[in-house]
């Protein structure tokens, strides 16, 4: 049997649906603080979580752990290196909430352009303002630039060009054939969608590599009145710089991510950059609908089966990658015990890692076929050595993963 603990709170059908998956047993603690989790990750095999942190601490006091899931597409809050370094697999649901994302967005950029929050507030306090706020741009005709075109980023893309807007994106993977297929407009780089753009929306996911992306520097390229939208991650800009931006340049934000944001809900949190007139923002709750919490948490219970059926884990996120010149043993086989040990064995003398295996069995049980990827090529002489094993080898072969 194996011990699933939820950490965060989803839905309630969802719970029962993963409760009955046959060889498990289910526990929904959706309150866990990060410190209390390390007290009750003892006995649990898999791991499932939304905006709890999975620290160092927790990982090390998990001797059974052997699966963490980010019901959800970022893993940031999950210490994916301690995670790999003990062997356990970590997994995402990439693009189950990328629609709704898209439409926070979208919300944002409506409600700056239209200042709706701001108005609204008037409203309730009874005052009919009605020359002040009928001063918006339109959004007809202006150019969004969508900084990461993944599934959210495209998501914004569709919408965006319901709204009449002109649609420029950069992506390190978006090529202009690719380009010109989502009928956008590529720009070589964040450089140049800052300085066409007149709205600029991000999408792009946390690395160190990407944290405060949109800095000073960034923010100096773009227009008067650039309207900066960021449902992506708060590490992405740099808030002090946006907030001098928003004095300087007149930048209308709209944020549902934050820098140093509360690791848990309903707790306090302070920044200059919300009582700035220029400001419309929520809490981190890009993916919080309904549609998008049914369609993560199904991508959850989806790997969860393929793990306890086949042992297959869709979506890691931390397993080695293979190059393309990684090199393939391939070793046909009588399907007889101790083989494979004899192989191992030989490839233990030379010092030579496997990075990877596979072992398929034929019909009628008598032949089989293992295919290992090696830290590096063997000697000739190995070759030979297995060759000569002719009561157990059929035939040995060497390859690059992009031949095979």
């Amino acid at each position: 049997m194996l011990n699933i603990l939820v950490a965060d709170r989803l839905p309630d059908a969802k719970i029962e649906e993963m409760g009955q998956i046959p060889g498990v047993s289910c526990d929904f603690q959706p309150d866990l603080t990060v410190d209390q989790l390390p007290d009750a990750i003892g006995p649990v095999h898999i791991l499932c979580v939304r905006s709890t942190r999975v620290n160092a601490a927790t990982i090390a006091r998990a001797k059974d752990l052997r699966l963490i899931i980010r019901v959800g597409s970022g893993t940031n809050t999950i210490d994916v290196s301690a995670a790999s370094e003990r062997g356990i697999y970590v997994a995402n649901c990439p693009g189950k909430n990328a629609i709704a994302v898209a439409e926070l967005t979208m919300g944002l950029l409506v409600g700056l352009d239209r200042r709706i929050p701001h108005a609204t507030a008037s409203l309730r306090e009874q005052r009919w303002e009605k020359k002040a706020f009928s001063k918006a741009d339109g959004l007809k005709g202006k150019t969004i630039g969508i900084a990461g075109f993944g599934r959210i980023g495209q998501a914004v893309a569709r919408r965006a060009k319901a709204f009449e807007l002109n649609v420029v994106a950069y992506d390190l993977w978006l090529t202009p054939e690719e380009a010109s297929k989502q009928k956008i407009q590529r720009c070589a780089d964040l450089n140049e969608l800052c300085k066409v753009s007149d709205i600029v929306s991000v999408h792009l996911p946390f690395t160190p590599e990407t944290e405060n992306l949109f800095n000073q520097e960034r923010f100096a390229l773009m227009k008067e009145g650039t309207i900066f939208l960021n449902t992506s991650r708060g590490e992405l800009h740099d808030q002090e710089a946006l907030l001098e931006a928003m004095d300087s340049k007149g930048l209308r934000v709209g944020l549902d991510v934050f820098n140093h944001e509360p690791a848990s809900g309903d707790k306090q949190y302070e920044h200059p950059i919300l009582q700035h007139p220029n400001f419309i923002g929520t809490p981190h709750i890009g993916a919080s609908t309904q549609q998008a919490q049914d369609a993560v948490a199904a991508e959850a219970i989806r790997i969860i089966r393929e793990y306890v059926e086949n042992g297959a884990v869709p979506n890691c996120i931390n397993l080695q990658q293979h190059t393309p010149d990684q090199i393939q043993l391939i070793i046909r086989h009588y399907n007889k015990v101790g083989v494979l040990a004899s192989v191992m064995e030989k490839l233990r003398a030379q010092e030579i890692n496997i990075e990877g295996m596979s072992n398929i069995i034929f019909k009628e049980g008598k032949a089989a076929v293992a295919t290992m990827e090696l830290s590096r090529r063997p000697p000739d002489t190995v070759i030979a050595e297995l060759e000569a094993l002719e009561d157990k080898i059929l035939s040995v072969s060497l390859t690059n993963s992009s031949d095979s």
